[in-house]
């Protein structure tokens, strides 16, 4: 049922309500997480639309996904701001630039017509082949096509890229000058003889701006037509987004933005938060309103969220908002630290069942990481619980493209005559023609799939560590009844996502997890402060998604032979209760260095005596274990977590030996 004329301004706090009724003009909404900002903004516009200040038809909202979009419209039908030309446009900065070229394009192009070109990748790949780039590195050509689309977002022409780029700290797969080269080729590229031009979704915008600018009477007819503007997520705009609304809005001021600075999280796609820092200086007379009461999550929760926030430091944190929880008490967030990758998976598992039998459903706990590749082990973890999951915004581990790729690759040469070397060594020898490189590559494509590759040569390390007998084809194998044992994704169950997928959503239960150094801020986040500053702000996102239990991990090794020289994120310096800081500080203890030397040593004899790989031996963890726990009988080291009976039998003797040497010799 349609909600009554009066109805936009019932149930409103004293914040949403000074803003719902905000005169017409600039109004500068400074909204945290979980204060309600979309039910303001609707209302307002509903306001608006009711008090007669201006018609349905008049009115442009403009947000960032297709999602947000219809969800504005889904409240304003409720609203029942419809009039008897029509409703409200709400829809995204590329939908409005879209319907709009098309209608004006020919009366300023003529007969030139032009085609949308939504994807970049084969004109990229053509362009960087004939600048002397390999066009079948298609990790390459997908990084090239991201820094020609943030060139293009934040305004920056081919001869400005290098500046820019070094200014920026961006991430590059080649020199900036050849990047430079292949964006003008490209620009040139999608012109035809006859004028005819392909337009990219930069382009969408590029071209409405440029026609709204050069021909008055357009944008005088397109002024008449639309009146009221609103900008949703405003500190996600980018430079040409508002170009494109200046143009919308002339000499006019009707306009009301939306958002958060603390929420800026996409600048390496070329947001900036410069446009809503300064709104109040482009507009003095701007009504600025903060709203802070969070109705979505407990008191707990809140104050974890600005204790994050307050730790900030620069320009944006000038303009923090201070959260005040509404609703009841709950829990206390949970910090845990693990000894290592495995153990946290298992942690976080066993917290998601007790949840579960709880009475929680499933669809309401999400498990968030910083990167796609940390996925896999929560995929198997949950599988083997039997607990339904899905994975946000991308693949399974098993499916995605460059798995599926690497599984073939193994899959064909365990078919054929075993490989002349050790199993590990196998598998980073296959996987290197598909991007498995021994150092992290430039470019952040090229990274996204190295750490997938990596992820899977770490299962294979977990396998050879399990079963120190298995040849290549075995191991091969139980890779393969890995990927099809891996259920079906399912609409309901737990949710596993990114940080970055996560924004805009919320769940009774979040975990925050992988919280180390290296991961959360990742580690190539190091090139400048700003960066750092935009990785804790991605941190307060994940805080501020959970509504009532909140539970953030970490773990001090990757596991199997690995070191154990993680350390917890920076981002959770004074966050921990002192109590717990102190017991985590109290049972962390460091193994003998002089037995981890000796077995170290001995490992590496053992191996090549054997011709086996280190690890198959037994794994770095393993040897800080036993060099922490200093064993006396061989009972006491097959009770050493992972080395057992069998490795007992095999080697337990001169192990104890080792460790006698390590402590005496």
């Amino acid at each position: 049922m349609a909600e009554t004329r009066t109805s936009a301004l019932d149930g409103l706090d004293p914040e949403q309500r000074a803003a719902v009724t905000a005169p017409r003009g600039p109004v500068c909404v400074l909204a945290g997480a979980g204060t309600g900002k979309t039910r303001t903004i609707t209302r307002r516009i509903a306001h608006l639309i009711e008090s007669g200040q201006v018609n349905p038809t008049q009115v442009l909202a403009v947000t960032f996904t297709a999602r947000a979009a219809a969800e504005m419209r889904e409240r304003l039908a409720g609203l029942g701001v419809s009039g008897p030309g029509g409703t409200v446009v709400a829809q995204t900065f590329h939908a409005a630039a879209l319907r709009q070229l098309r209608y004006f394009w020919p009366r300023v192009m003529g007969s030139a017509r032009w085609e949308l070109l939504d994807n970049k990748f084969r004109l990229v790949s053509r362009v960087a082949r004939d600048a002397g780039l390999d066009s079948a590195d298609r990790d390459l050509i997908r990084d090239l096509a991201s820094e020609i689309e943030w060139a293009k977002s934040s305004n920056i022409g081919p001869a400005d890229f290098p500046a820019a780029a070094a200014d920026g700290h961006r991430d590059l797969p080649t020199d900036a000058r050849t990047v430079a080269e292949v964006f003008a080729a490209y620009e040139d590229a999608k012109v035809s003889p006859d004028g005819d031009r392909l337009l990219d979704f930069e382009d969408l915008i590029i071209y409405t701006t440029m026609i709204l600018q050069a021909e008055p009477s357009i944008a005088e007819e397109f002024r008449t037509r639309y009146r009221s503007f609103v900008v949703d997520e405003y500190q996600d705009v980018t430079p040409i987004q508002q170009n494109l609304l200046d143009a919308w809005l002339g000499e006019r001021d009707d306009l009301t933005v939306v958002g958060d600075a603390n929420q800026t999280i996409y600048s390496f796609t070329g947001a900036t938060p410069d446009y809503l820092l300064d709104f109040t200086r482009r507009f003095p007379e701007a009504t600025l309103v903060r709203l802070q009461r969070d109705y979505r999550s407990t008191p707990e929760v809140v104050d974890l969220a600005n204790r994050v926030i307050g730790n900030a430091v620069g320009r944006i944190a000038g303009t923090r908002l201070q959260l005040v929880g509404q609703r009841a008490s709950g829990p206390t967030p949970v910090f845990s630290e693990n000894e290592d990758a495995a153990s946290e998976v298992v942690c976080v598992v066993a917290e998601c069942k007790k949840l579960l039998r709880a009475g929680v459903p499933a669809t309401e706990i999400a498990i968030l990481y910083r990167v796609n590749a940390q996925s896999q082990q929560y995929e198997e973890a949950l599988s083997e619980a039997g607990i339904e999951y899905q994975v946000r915004g991308d693949q399974g581990f098993f499916a995605r493209p460059e798995i599926v790729a690497a599984m073939r690759r193994l899959t064909t040469l365990a078919e054929g005559p075993p490989p002349p070397m050790t199993v590990i060594d196998a598998v980073r020898h296959v996987l290197a023609p598909v991007g498995l490189t021994e150092a992290e590559p430039a470019g952040a494509n090229a990274k996204a799939r190295w750490q997938q590759l990596l992820r899977l040569v770490e299962i294979v390390e977990g396998i050879a560590a399990e079963r120190p007998s298995a040849d290549f084809p075995t191991v091969v194998k139980e890779l393969d009844n890995r990927s099809k044992s891996r259920h079906a994704l399912v609409v309901d169950g737990v949710t596993l996502s990114s940080m970055h997928a996560a924004k805009g959503l919320e769940w009774d239960a979040v975990f925050l997890t992988g919280l180390h150094e290296g991961s959360v801020p990742l580690g190539r986040a190091t090139g400048s402060r700003e960066e750092i500053e935009e990785e804790r702000r991605l941190f307060y996102v994940g805080v501020t998604r959970a509504r009532e239990n909140l539970h953030l991990s970490w773990s001090l090794s990757r596991g199997d032979g690995r070191r154990s020289s993680r350390r917890r994120s920076q981002f959770l310096d004074g966050l921990l209760p002192s109590s717990s800081a102190a017991r985590l500080d109290e049972i962390r203890e460091e193994p003998d260095r002089n037995v981890v030397k000796a077995l170290t040593a001995w490992r590496a004899d053992y191996a090549k005596r054997q011709d086996i790989a280190p690890v198959n031996v037994m794994s770095t963890m393993m040897i800080r274990r036993i060099a922490t726990e200093l064993p006396t009988g061989l009972d006491e080291l097959a009770a050493v977590r992972g080395f057992g009976a069998e490795r007992t039998d095999v080697i337990g003797a001169e192990v104890l030996a080792v460790v006698d040497d390590g402590l005496f010799g």
